[in-house]
């Protein structure tokens, strides 16, 4: 049995948020270990679906992308405003960093880290970098790697990019040649969570994304063909219905 599904760039951040707060490799990780949430916009639904409160969510970002012409007072909501989450054994580290627990955090350890572009056939996320030193991932990505410590991407697939990302990264000059300052692109191998993975987690069904965009709010949205069998396609209808009308990460 199949069915379609649309959602908008909101319902997928709060799908792909429902979908890693029962994943078995984060639960583990809350529950036995420690868990660190870096801050971004998918990962800010995150943090709400996995403590189950409201938090401020404009508040739980450091990089982002707006219109050129975004209203100041819009754009005035959007900073680094909350701390981050760190959870180890299932208590929240209050006014910890992910600097501050990469050193103890082993393999086991979950890492949720977004992205600004992803290959998803290839398995390649890549970042927008500004920070001389690269900012949050620089800061910990050597120590993850090496310690195979799990470090996974939440993404909605409106980060799909036609390109390989790997080679984009290598056509972004050196700053000093720029007509004016842009941040640096770093692609990296990674393990991809986006609503392909969120569908099956929460639902059982196989999702392919067979088109994308539309008008009024639907700008950025993708359409889904679902399918499994009638019990799994019942649910994921559920699942859905309840994402229906998830406001703007910025209205």
């Amino acid at each position: 049995m199949q069915t379609q599904v649309v959602l908008t760039v909101a319902e997928s951040k709060r799908l792909i948020a429902r979908g890693l707060a029962v994943y078995e490799p984060l639960l583990r990780a809350k529950e036995d270990g420690i868990l660190a949430i870096a801050k971004g916009t998918t990962n800010a639904y995150i943090v709400e679906e996995v403590l189950g409160v409201e938090i401020e969510k404009t508040g739980y970002v450091t990089g982002n992308t707006k219109p050129s012409t975004v209203d100041r007072a819009v754009a005035a909501q959007i900073g680094n405003r909350l701390p981050d989450v760190v959870i180890r054994k299932g208590e929240v580290l209050e006014g910890a960093s992910i600097t501050d627990v990469i050193g103890e955090m082993k393999q086991g350890d979950v890492i949720l880290k977004g992205a600004n572009a992803i290959n998803y056939q290839e398995g390649v996320a890549a970042l927008l970098i500004g920070h001389p030193t690269g900012g949050t991932i620089g800061a910990y990505i050597g120590t993850a790697v090496s310690k195979r410590i799990n470090v996974i991407t939440p993404c909605g697939l409106e980060k799909e990019v036609p390109v390989d990302l790997l080679a984009a990264a290598d056509l972004v000059g050196d700053p000093a040649e720029q007509h004016r300052s842009s941040p640096a692109l770093w692609a990296f191998p990674a393990s991809l969570f986006t609503e392909i993975e969120a569908f099956d987690e929460l639902a059982g069904v196989d999702a392919v994304p067979i088109a994308a965009g539309g008008i009024a709010g639907a700008e950025g949205s993708c359409r889904f063909l679902l399918y499994g069998d009638e019990e799994a396609v019942d649910r994921v209808l559920a699942v859905v219905e309840e994402l229906a009308g998830e406001p703007p990460f910025v209205s």
